[in-house]
């Protein structure tokens, strides 16, 4: 009976000492949460809200489009190699330098990123700094994310379902798309929306890549033009530079008032980002039927 009583107090201990842990995780992420939203409250002014130089919009808009184009490099990329790895690459050397590789990718800093970057999309090809090289990027920090999830992903679908599909006949190729990618699109699909969330709050890769400044002209239709919105070749302040910029380098009266605001705007984002992506996964699971074990 002592043991057992012994045995009930140490669970107890535990569940109280994790059920702690959590609380105050969520006490913190709250707190930090709830500072930065009503600092950026009480700074509030309608002017922020517009597409002139003292509002935001045009930081917002472009932090979406350079999400999207890194999106547009890295996705691919990483989905590829997550399927090469566990598919097509035998164990042995070349399988286990690839995954180091890729572990290393996921833990540089991204300032060495943004460095990385500027070397070679910017110095290295004469540009200026420029949305596209800024994105390119993005996408070295993201390929690793969406790799992982995507090998696994695979790898959480059992080999029966694989030698069930060569059994009929099936090839590779049609085994990937067909039988394998369906079988856990929804991991894979969240592991893509969680790089673009990390990308939405990115400064120090862009730094030296995406410029630090926004001169959009909407009423020019030249795509061509530098100061065409949808030019990637145009430089490109984000939210996140937008905010580095005014509390460290801009001289206006109201700086500080705009970079509450942005930061209160930029936190709320990724919140209601990171939720949709949990419902978005859980509203795919059950399209495709759950997750196939």
């Amino acid at each position: 009976m002592n043991k057992i009583n012994r045995a009930r107090k140490i669970d107890k201990c535990i569940t109280v000492l994790f059920t702690t842990v959590a609380a105050m995780i969520i006490l913190l992420l709250m707190a930090f949460v709830s500072y930065v939203v009503l600092k950026g409250i009480r700074s509030f002014d309608l002017e922020f809200l517009t597409f002139t130089r003292k509002g935001i919009m045009n930081q917002v808009l472009n932090t979406i489009y350079m999400v999207f184009l890194s999106l547009v490099f890295s996705a691919p990329i990483g989905i590829l190699t997550g399927i090469y790895i566990v598919e097509f690459a035998k164990e042995g050397r070349m399988k286990k330098f690839i995954k180091l590789s890729i572990e290393t990718l996921s833990s540089l800093p991204s300032i060495i990123v943004g460095l990385f970057g500027y070397l070679v999309f910017i110095l290295m090809t004469g540009a200026k700094w420029n949305m596209l090289a800024g994105a390119l990027t993005l996408s070295i920090l993201s390929v690793p994310l969406i790799a992982t999830t995507t090998i696994d992903a695979l790898n959480g679908v059992k080999q029966e379902v694989r030698l069930g599909a060569y059994a009929l006949g099936a090839t590779s190729k049609i085994t990937i798309l067909q039988v394998l990618l369906p079988a856990c699109i929804s991991r894979i699909f969240t592991g893509v929306l969680l790089a673009a969330g990390r990308s939405f709050g990115e400064a120090a890769a862009l730094l030296y890549t995406a410029g630090m400044s926004t001169d959009i002209v909407w009423s020019n239709l030249d795509i061509t033009s530098r100061t065409n919105f949808l030019n990637p070749f145009r430089p490109a302040e984000t939210l996140s530079l937008h905010i580095w910029a005014q509390f460290t380098e801009s001289t206006a009266v109201n700086a500080k008032d705009i970079a509450n605001f942005s930061s209160a705007v930029l936190i709320i984002i990724v919140l209601l980002f990171n939720i949709f992506v949990r419902k978005y996964s859980k509203s795919l699971d059950r399209k495709l039927g759950g997750k196939v074990e």
